[in-house]
């Protein structure tokens, strides 16, 4: 799967991440509101280092494309069927690094963006085996819609990030809330797994995640990057 997005002061850049890693419980705010979500191993402790899992490359999909519903959740007849949007800083890696430290990661990276870490929770709630199924379905990671060089960011550490669902603004928070910040994601996801060039890193949610439904519109929307917006269809 491969993804082309244009990238500020500069030509557009074509993703084909091997891996895409994300964040749970990395704002204070998401941690407390785990009985809302309801899924497993969410629960209302502070993690003591990065809580980590993957989500595989065919979610990947780019501004204005649909995010879909898929007609397999009507297989299982869920009472109440929820798949939340959770909006997020991504980080894009530069090239290959395995235990970088925390000083040296920001120069690893490419740029930032806009994710959008769809989260099937029935299936997060009833798979034995954990997140993977929820997290990676088709469509399930909206990114863009550019990406921002670190030296045109200013502070990734201190950007405003907004989510909102048919324009009612659903998340509103700042990249300063993080319970580990961007040098410690990368120096810990790199002492545990060899990163490549275009490898993606998204860095958790804030509070306010929500249930999707068929002709909503879903808006990630972070200072000094822009506005990725989805539609959201069943299929």
């Amino acid at each position: 799967m491969e993804i082309t997005l244009p990238m500020k002061n500069s030509d557009p850049v074509t993703l084909r991440p091997g891996k895409i890693i994300a964040l749970g419980l990395n704002y204070l705010e998401h941690i407390r509101e785990s009985d809302s979500v309801n899924v497993q191993n969410f629960t209302g402790e502070v993690p003591e280092e990065p809580v980590l899992f993957a989500k595989t490359p065919n979610v990947l999909i780019g501004p204005g494309e649909a995010i879909v519903l898929p007609a397999l959740l009507d297989r299982y007849r869920f009472g109440e069927p929820r798949t939340d949007y959770e909006g997020e800083l991504a980080l894009i890696i530069r090239d290959r690094i395995k235990d970088v430290s925390e000083e040296e990661a920001m120069d690893h990276v490419l740029g930032f963006t806009c994710f959008n870490d769809v989260s099937q929770r029935n299936f997060q709630r009833r798979d034995k085996s954990g997140w993977f199924r929820g997290k990676s379905l088709d469509t399930f990671g909206p990114v863009g819609p550019v990406i921002v060089a670190p030296e045109d960011i200013g502070d990734p550490q201190n950007l405003r990030l907004r989510t909102r669902l048919n324009g009612r603004v659903v998340q509103e928070a700042s990249t300063s809330q993080m319970i580990f910040p961007i040098p410690a994601i990368i120096a810990f996801v790199s002492a545990n797994f060899t990163l490549e060039p275009g490898d993606i890193i998204s860095t958790g949610t804030p509070s306010g995640v929500g249930p999707l439904a068929d002709g909503d519109v879903v808006e990630v929307e972070i200072e000094n990057i822009g506005i990725l917006r989805n539609p959201v269809r069943a299929e």
